[in-house]
């Protein structure tokens, strides 16, 4: 057998039978110049006894190596993203929903009872004993309050880790709304391979959806709403400057995910033309006030 034999470029070679991590390297890492009867060549090199241990084998090395896979994608810097920023948005969302639910319990006790996180504060902050319903109130609010300060913790780690994963997108919006973008297509790669159009509407499938099915008319933006660049422009020009938004987001992400380096002029470049969208409604208004031209 010589050296550049297909049993030597097997993924099996050089491998013991139950070295399931190797396999498992070897399928992900190993290449082949051409096809070969693999199992035959895998019984002559003493991998295997016969076709069936082959394919058992190979069954296993694949199956590790795509945990494997799994669990690094998991890992990824992107994947934390994803996985921080939705947390934070449950504990935001059940921590006001458990406000509300405070406020209507402590309003039979406290004709001056308050509402919202800031009611659960004073009431978590009460050092006095009371009655026994009072005390249950007490631990709703720390409850309450337990979960708005892991939010705010959340939110900080999110500020703080997008402009590191993906510094482009977080320049061009802000880092909680450049994680949401991250968290909504599943992952940084899949937002850089998705066209702006799609990128525009991240976040409001339910009215996509609906438009399809012909119940209402197509949405001019998604989450992108949040950016300061959309919400800021009159809702006249706002479908254009969602649009304009979207493809530097979709731009900035591609940078991100496929070289990482900084590129500043992306920003010069949006607040270039938004400022041309927004002077659209700017010199529309000054013409029907009579300042416009002669």
């Amino acid at each position: 057998m010589t050296a550049d034999s297909p049993a030597e470029t097997g993924w099996f070679a050089e491998l013991e039978p139950d070295d399931s991590e190797g396999a498992a390297a070897a399928i992900t890492e190993g290449t082949a110049a051409e096809p070969a009867d693999w199992p035959k060549l895998a019984v002559e090199a003493g991998f295997a006894s016969d076709a069936e241990e082959y394919y058992d084998r190979l069954k296993e090395a694949t199956t590790a190596a795509t945990r494997d896979a799994v669990e690094r994608a998991e890992r990824a810097d992107d994947r934390q993203l994803v996985h921080a920023v939705r947390t934070m948005d449950d504990c935001t969302r059940t921590a006001n929903e458990l406000a509300e639910r405070l406020a209507e319990w402590a309003g039979t006790i406290d004709p001056d009872a308050g509402a919202g996180v800031e009611y659960a504060r004073a009431i978590a902050g009460e050092d006095a004993e009371r009655d026994v319903g009072h005390e249950r109130v007490r631990s709703l609010a720390e409850r309450v309050v337990s979960l708005a300060d892991e939010a705010e913790d959340l939110r900080e780690y999110v500020e703080r880790e997008t402009p590191t994963v993906a510094p482009n997108l977080a320049a061009l919006a802000d880092p909680v709304l450049a994680a949401r973008l991250i968290s909504l297509a599943g992952g940084l790669e899949p937002l850089a391979k998705k066209p702006s159009g799609t990128v525009q509407v991240l976040g409001a499938e339910d009215a996509l959806f609906a438009h399809l099915r012909g119940h209402a008319s197509s949405p001019k933006h998604g989450i992108i709403y949040t950016h300061d660049a959309v919400r800021g422009t009159h809702p006249d020009e706002r479908g254009s400057a969602a649009r304009a938004v979207a493809g530097k987001l979709a731009i900035a992400a591609r940078v991100d995910h496929y070289s990482g380096e900084r590129k500043p002029e992306l920003e010069a470049e949006l607040a270039e033309r938004i400022e041309t969208i927004q002077s659209r409604t700017a010199d529309g208004e000054g013409d029907e006030n009579g300042g416009g031209g002669e």
